[in-house]
């Protein structure tokens, strides 16, 4: 089966009465937990994404408190690999690549700052290097002012 392009999407929904959008979003949003947490975001966090990238720090500060008491690093590696997960579901949802790099950043100073030997995981080297290269990918594209401020983060955790 082949699915419409978004602009047909566009004409139907706006053909639509109000009523039956909001039964197709509730319906869209049981389908997939995704789906769900998108529109929760949309309709109530949206407005202030300073106050969301803020939960969404203390989150990951919260992952990188459990991370502490684990010693192995298989299990920190897959610990790390699915917060990388949720913060680019999250850069996905805010759609700022300033925000998003911010967040990457953050990211990066935690796992250094935590204390995790990731430089005995070549896995764990690879993923830090990794996020290097998405944070200056998401940098270029900014603004030359925002970008000067950005590149001084980022030379602080290299």
């Amino acid at each position: 089966m082949k699915a419409s392009s978004i602009s047909e999407l566009k004409k139907e929904l706006n053909e639509l009465p109000a009523k039956q959008l909001v039964e197709l979003c509730l319906h869209l949003a049981k389908y997939k937990k995704d789906n769900k947490e998108f529109l929760d975001y949309l309709l109530f966090q949206a407005h202030d994404k300073t106050s969301f990238v803020s939960a969404v720090k203390t989150e990951i500060d919260e992952h990188f408190n459990e991370l502490k008491t684990q010693a192995n690093l298989y299990y920190v590696k897959k610990s790390l690999r699915k917060l990388l997960r949720l913060i680019t579901k999250y850069c996905k949802y805010i759609n700022d690549k300033a925000l998003a790099a911010e967040l990457h950043i953050y990211f990066c100073q935690k796992m250094k700052a935590s204390g995790i030997p990731y430089h005995k995981s070549q896995l764990l080297i690879n993923m830090y290097e990794q996020q290097i290269k998405k944070i200056n990918t998401l940098i270029n594209a900014l603004h030359e002012d925002l970008q000067q401020d950005y590149m001084n983060d980022l030379e602080r955790i290299i």
